[in-house]
Order: C-alpha cells, then sequence, then structure tokens
C-alpha cells in the first residue's frame, strides 16, 4: 500500500468519527422510520484510477456508497410512527465524550487529515473549522440535514446555520462571521442570504471544491479551466541554453531570500516568448509547482469579476502547488493607462508565485517585482542545438549548423521543431546527407515568413549574377554584401567580434541612383544568391498620421526579421530616412522622433537591410555613418547598355537579326530597356513573327514618349541588310 493510500484510509476514519461526532453534538442519531431505506454512510474509499489530464498535481480520489437506484414507482408513504423518546442526558454525553475521545485520536496521523490540514493552511480558528465541517457535512452524511432540522426546531430548515453554529460548539467567535476571515474570505463557504434575512440565520454551503478536498480529491476548481491552462510539459521541458540557465538560477536564488509572504512578480522581458516560457518553467519545476499560463486577454473587466478570480487563484496556490504565468498583451496602439487596465487590478489582488512575460518592464505592478531579460540562445548556443538536432549532418546549404546559426535566430522550440519537419522532409532513409541541411534551411524560410506579410511586400528573387549590368567597382561592392551575409557567423563567433561589438552586427547598405539604374534588381540578385527571401517595406503600412504608431509598426517589422532569412529592403527610402528638421510645431517633433528611433533601430538591428533611393542628398547625415556599404548605380554607358539589350531577351523569345550596338545608342537605363523589350514582344506577338529591329524601334519610340524624350525621326529608320548569298 502506498503512503498516499494510508493516508486516503485514515483521513476516511477521520472524517467517520468527525461525522459521529457532529450527529452526536446535534442532538443524537436521529433513526429513520423503519419502512424507510437506511441512509447514505461514508463508505472507505478504493483505489480509483487518476483523473483525467488537466487536473493538478496531488490527485486524490474518493468513492461513496449509498442505495441503490430508486424504483420508477415509489410506495405509498406509511402511516406516521410515534416519536421515539429522546435518549438520557447522560448516555448522550457519554456518547460525546466517547466520540470526542476517538475523534482526538484520528487526529494523531501524519500528515494530518485534509480538515485538518485546510484549517492550518488558511489560518482558521478551532470554531472556524467547525463550522465548515457542520457545513461539508450536509454534503457528506444524509442524516446531517434531518438533524439540523431537528436542532434548529423548524423542518424548513434542514441547513446549517452560523446561529446553529454558535449554539453548537465551545467558545463561538462572532469574528467567524467577518468577511476578513476565512470562511468568507476565500470563498469557503457559500451563503444564501435572500432579502432582508439576518446573516446568522441564512443557509450555509460549503464550497463544492473544498468539500472534495475535505474528502481527498484535489483537483484544480473548474471554475478557472476556462481561463487556464498548463505549460505543456512536451513544449517546455527540453534543456535550456546556457545563458537563460544563468538567469533561471538567479530567478531561484531572488526567489529564495523573498520572504514567504510577499513573494515578488517575475517580470520576464523580451519579444520571445517561447524562451521565456521554458525559463519560468524551469524555475517553477525546481520550486515543486505546476505552471498554469492566463493570457491577459482573457481577464474579466467588471471588478467584482476580477476579485472573484484573483480570490479563486489564490485559493487554488494554497491548496495545490501552483504558479502563473501572465501574457501581458500590449495596450491598444502602443499607449494607454496600465493603471486602469484588468491586468493591473488583478496584479494588486493576487499574491504566490507569479511570472509575468511582457515584452517591456510593466509599471502597473503594485508589488515588489523582479525583472528579468530573457533573449534567444547567443549563436553560439543556437549552433549548438542545431548541431544536436541534426545529428553529423553537415553538407548541403553550405556546412548546415554553422550556417543556419549564423543566418537565422530562433529559439530552441524553433530549432527542434524545424529539424523534426526537415528530417520528415529528407526522408529517413536512403543518401539522405546534403538534402537534411537544405530542408531544415527551407524550414527555416518558411517559418520567419508569415510574420512579415503584413508590413511588407514579398518579392520573388529570379535575377542572378548573370542578369545584371554595373562596372566592376560597383559590381564588386554588391559580391562583397552577399559575401558578408554569408560569413559573418564565422567572423563575429569563431574569430570573437562579437565580444568586441556590442552593436552594428548588422550588415547596411545603400543603393543609390537614378530611377531604372538596377537598384532593385541588385537586391533581388544578393537574394537569390543568398538564398533569402526578400521584402520590400511598404511604406503606407508603416508610416501612420497617429502618434506611437510608426515606431509600433516599425519595431514590429524590424522583430519579424530579426529571426533571419529575410532582406528588408526600403525602396524610395528618403521618404522616411529623411533628414531631420528644425522643430517649429509638435508635427515637427514627432517626426523627428520617428527619424531617431530608425537610426538607433537600424544601428541595432542584426540582418541585411537595403536602402535604395534616387535622392542621396535627401537622406539623413547620420544614416550615412551607421550604413556599412553604399553602392552607387551611374546611368549605363554605351557598352553597359549593349550588355542590358544582350541579356534583356529569355532563350525561348524568337529573335530575329537584332543590332545591339544601335538600340544601345539610346539613352536609356537598364529599366527602359526591359520595358521597350517586353512592349515589343508583344507586338511580335500580335504579328506571329519574331522579335525584329522595326518593332523595337517601334518601341523604344513609344519609351521616349512616355519619358517626354525629343525624338528624331532618323534614328528610328531601318534597312534590313541585304542577304548574303550562300
Amino acid at each position: 500500500m502506498s503512503d498516499f493510500e494510508r493516508w486516503q484510509e485514515s483521513n476516511d476514519r477521520y472524517l467517520e468519527a468527525a461525522l459521529a461526532w457532529l450527529r452526536l453534538k446535534l442532538g443524537g442519531p436521529a433513526p429513520p422510520p423503519p419502512s424507510q431505506p437506511p441512509p447514505t454512510v461514508i463508505a472507505l474509499p478504493s483505489p480509483e484510477p487518476a483523473p483525467a489530464a488537466g487536473s493538478a498535481t496531488n490527485r486524490w480520489t474518493f468513492r461513496r456508497a449509498g442505495p441503490a437506484a430508486a424504483p420508477a414507482q415509489q410506495p405509498a408513504a406509511p402511516p406516521p410512527q410515534p416519536a421515539l423518546p429522546p435518549a438520557p442526558a447522560a448516555v448522550i454525553e457519554e456518547a460525546l465524550t466517547a466520540a470526542a475521545r476517538t475523534l482526538e485520536e484520528a487526529e494523531k496521523t501524519e500528515p494530518p487529515p485534509a480538515l485538518l490540514l485546510l484549517a492550518q493552511r488558511f489560518g482558521m480558528s478551532r470554531f472556524e473549522r467547525d463550522v465548515l465541517l457542520l457545513c461539508a457535512a450536509l454534503e457528506l452524511d444524509t442524516r446531517i440535514a434531518r438533524a439540523c432540522a431537528v436542532a434548529q426546531g423548524d423542518a424548513s430548515r434542514p441547513h446549517p446555520t452560523f446561529a446553529l453554529a454558535m449554539a453548537l460548539f465551545d467558545d463561538p467567535a462572532w469574528d467567524a462571521l467577518s468577511p476578513e476571515r476565512p470562511l468568507r474570505h476565500w470563498r469557503l463557504l457559500e451563503i444564501n442570504q435572500p432579502g432582508a434575512q439576518p446573516l446568522t440565520t441564512s443557509a450555509l454551503r460549503a464550497d463544492e471544491r473544498i468539500v472534495s478536498y475535505l474528502k481527498g480529491l484535489n483537483y484544480l476548481d473548474d471554475r478557472l479551466i476556462p481561463l487556464v491552462a498548463p505549460l505543456d510539459p512536451g513544449e517546455t521541458d527540453g534543456g535550456l541554453a546556457a545563458s537563460q540557465q544563468e538567469i533561471a538560477d538567479d530567478i531561484l536564488r531572488r526567489l529564495n531570500q523573498a520572504a514567504a509572504h510577499q513573494v515578488p512578480v517575475v517580470q520576464l522581458l523580451g519579444p520571445d516568448g517561447p524562451s521565456k516560457q521554458r525559463v519560468a518553467h524551469r524555475v517553477a519545476g525546481s520550486l515543486g509547482l505546476q505552471l498554469y499560463r492566463l493570457p491577459s486577454g482573457l481577464l474579466p473587466t467588471q471588478a467584482a469579476e476580477i476579485e472573484t478570480l484573483a480570490r479563486l487563484w489564490q485559493r487554488e496556490s494554497i491548496l495545490l502547488p501552483l504558479a502563473l504565468y501572465l501574457e501581458a498583451a500590449e495596450p491598444e496602439g502602443g499607449t494607454g493607462d496600465s493603471h486602469a487596465s484588468p491586468l493591473h487590478r488583478f496584479l494588486g489582488r493576487v499574491s504566490g508565485p507569479l511570472f509575468l512575460d511582457t515584452r517591456d518592464l510593466w509599471q502597473g505592478a503594485s508589488r515588489s517585482d523582479l525583472a528579468f531579460d530573457v533573449a534567444r540562445p547567443t549563436p553560439a548556443e543556437q549552433r549548438q542545438a542545431w548541431e544536436a538536432a541534426l545529428g553529423d549532418e553537415k553538407a548541403g546549404a553550405g556546412d548546415g549548423p554553422a550556417l543556419l546559426a549564423g543566418q537565422f535566430n530562433l529559439n530552441l522550440d524553433a530549432i527542434a521543431r524545424i529539424a523534426s519537419a526537415a528530417r520528415i522532409a529528407a526522408g529517413e532513409g536512403g543518401d539522405s546527407r546534403g538534402k537534411l541541411g537544405d530542408a531544415a534551411w527551407t524550414a527555416c524560410l518558411a517559418g520567419t515568413r508569415p510574420r512579415l506579410d503584413a508590413l511588407a511586400q514579398r518579392l520573388d528573387p529570379r535575377a542572378t549574377w548573370d542578369d545584371i549590368v554595373l562596372p566592376v567597382d560597383e559590381l564588386r561592392g554588391l559580391r562583397e554584401i552577399a559575401d558578408q551575409v554569408r560569413r559573418r557567423g564565422t567572423v563575429y563567433e569563431d574569430w570573437g567580434f562579437r565580444r568586441k561589438m556590442n552593436r552594428g552586427l548588422g550588415i547596411n547598405a545603400l543603393f543609390a541612383g537614378d530611377s531604372g539604374t538596377g537598384k532593385t534588381m541588385a537586391a533581388e540578385v544578393i537574394a537569390n544568391d543568398l538564398r533569402l527571401d526578400i521584402y520590400r517595406i511598404d511604406l503606407s503600412a508603416v508610416v501612420s498620421k497617429y502618434i506611437g504608431e510608426t515606431e509600433k509598426n516599425l519595431r514590429r517589422l524590424f522583430d519579424a526579421a530579426e529571426d533571419g532569412g529575410a532582406i528588408l529592403f526600403f525602396d524610395e527610402a528618403d521618404a522616411i530616412f529623411g533628414k531631420r528638421s528644425e522643430v517649429k510645431d509638435s508635427h515637427d517633433r514627432y517626426a523627428n522622433i520617428e527619424i531617431n528611433y530608425l537610426l538607433q533601430r537600424m544601428e541595432s538591428y542584426g540582418g541585411l537591410a537595403i536602402l535604395a533611393t534616387n535622392m542621396k542628398s535627401a537622406l539623413d547625415t547620420a544614416f550615412l555613418r551607421r550604413l556599412r556599404f553604399i553602392v552607387n548605380f551611374p546611368f549605363p554607358g554605351v557598352m553597359e547598355r549593349a550588355a542590358i539589350w544582350r541579356r534583356a531577351f529569355p532563350p525561348e523569345a524568337p529573335l530575329g537579326a537584332l543590332d545591339f550596338e544601335r538600340l544601345a545608342r539610346f539613352n536609356l537605363t537598364g529599366g527602359n530597356v526591359h520595358s521597350i523589350a517586353l512592349n515589343a514582344a508583344f507586338l511580335a506577338a500580335r504579328e506571329g513573327t519574331p522579335l525584329s529591329m522595326p518593332l523595337l524601334l517601334s518601341a523604344v519610340r513609344t519609351e521616349l514618349r512616355k519619358l517626354d524624350r525629343p525624338i528624331n525621326e532618323a534614328d528610328f529608320k531601318w534597312v534590313e541588310p541585304a542577304a548574303v548569298p550562300a
């Protein structure tokens, strides 16, 4: 027999003795009429299967014995029997003394019975404990209701009252009726007080959760189940990175130093929720607590409902070893009075171990708090996690774990999930070497993609190095950008440059040049070469006229891109990265605040951000200092234009005899050339002929008119060259 089963037996013996003593206190046993079935009695428990998943820690269970199901038709009531004469007072007194002695012996168990444990944990007096026993007995013994009615001399009152308890038990205390005392403060009793009925004569009933606890069944109150949910151990029982374990140890040390009556709120700061959940789960497990999660959006808005919820949770944290993980929602619009929020009111009324998941320091906590920044694992720790998750896989996607850790910034949960998906995609059988790294890379791209779609437009990079035409120096600058992105893990981690730098670890580049000179194509070439997604920022979705909204959107944008796997491309960057102006009114002040925030965020951003503009002089000079690369895209010369014309047509396009040197004489950019090639292709498709010089010259004339350029008709005359005899 287990320790719990032995305790369960001793607890049932105590309840039997307590109920027998209580019946005698109520005036002695009142036997039912002979024609009625015997009353329900408490049966000793037998082992029962554990309750369903979701119940908390100490899973006590019990079973009741009772009469068989009643027949469909009840027999007619027998004639009334004459009342039995009352037992002599001396006999009752002797039986009461013996019952009290038996009850006192039943109390001497270790651990104590549930009622004594409850009284100790809630600080109840002996009188309050007896009142609770009287109310719970109504649920445990069917004879108690009749005894209460007899004791009160009123058949319509088969229920306990405070007046009955004061007349029944020794040392009655009036303060037991106070809302500040345990019976009412912790909602151990339910009071039915209709109209103007006095409190002392109102019906009392023990809370269902408390009755179950007294019988040995310890579970989470079902009124909390719709709001809270246990943190799934399958998500958080993995190990912590070394940097995160240090934070968990620090939290444990600080909590152990805190007074038991003043447990601080532990604020976990940062944008990465899964990492914070891992840390909180480790701390709670070390303290022997089960962690439950409550999103702040589920908190009620009415003060009375918040008070009830706080009381219920505090009561559960006393009955069960629980800790609460509160997910604080960001105030709407990024602003608001946190002191008037439901979360602030809830924090002011709840006590016990509590973890607050918030991005920034929450100023609304009314009791002492501890704040800890919880970040994702360091790149070195992520590399170790990738190596453990992918095994010995080193091939594919550029040395697998090293490149994955250098490019993507993921938590341990995401790494484990992506590695599992990659193994399924690569296949466990056959020659999967090289495929696993590629599958992990693709899964990382897919995992970090959805968070950016609301703020930016994803481009499909198709251009390659063979498609772009630039002078040698500018082309070398583009290749240096790609190489630095590819090798930053080696330089920052293996060579120790990260320890020398606290900012500027990202790579920022400015592409400056006239419209159509290839800035967007160059960004696509780099993204295609690095196998990364590229997002063109939608300024209409980022910039807002409301104060603080622009900064909020920019923060969401950069945070999403911090995960890696995305290149931020700010087209027409001068519209948002413009110069700060002299403050003349509030609009200038807030515009400068937005630019200042961008300056700071760009410097701390760890990925690749490309700014493109055809007005370099309009940019704030502070940006130029923070940019690692500035690539100027010059207007193409004759040789560059000829190369652009040769690369403007797909291999599948039917081409006639084209004079690319003649076409290169037109002073056009690469963007104009691609527009002309496309328009000429539609003309050729309409006429059903290959692309010819007359069609191209006609398309060139149309493009020049669109640009309001002067047109010399002599430039558009074309004479087919004479055929060369065979």
